[in-house]
């Protein structure tokens, strides 16, 4: 699995490791029963303090997403794809509705926003990204 950390922004390195994580196993690229690097293995590869690593893990663990493997390191858990796709749908509402209150804010109206949205959903689409339209909904 790639990481991809911003180092300067303002969401913790902690917590951008534990987000996409979720999003990887919502999204197939990790799977139940697969085991993610070591804390030592992952804070080299990232550069990063391992007790970064750990703390992530441990949030990991706490929202059961992650289970440990006595003597092995940590795997993903194989009930882990509802919780981490609910979190999924949690990130972007929560994304979406700050975007729109900035436009909002910044004066756009229903109109613009629906065709922005339309013409940026286009170029996702032609571009490759997933689009998972017709994945089953978590409760």
């Amino acid at each position: 699995m790639f990481f991809s950390i911003e180092t300067s922004g303002d969401i913790p390195i902690y917590e951008q490791i534990v987000r996409q994580v979720k999003l990887a196993v919502a999204d197939g690229v990790l799977s139940g029963g697969q085991m993610l690097p070591s804390v030592r293995q992952l804070a080299a590869d990232l550069a990063i303090n391992s007790n970064t690593i750990a703390r992530a893990y441990q949030e990991l663990q706490n929202d059961r997403v992650l289970e440990p493997l006595r003597g092995r390191g940590m795997v993903v858990r194989r009930d882990a794809l509802a919780r981490c796709t609910k979190a999924r749908n949690t990130l972007v509402a929560e994304g979406v509705r700050r975007a729109l209150a900035d436009a909002i804010a910044g004066g756009m109206s229903p109109a613009e926003l629906r065709e922005l949205f339309e013409t940026e959903l286009a170029k996702q689409a032609k571009l490759g990204s997933p689009l998972n339209a017709g994945e089953e909904s978590c409760d």
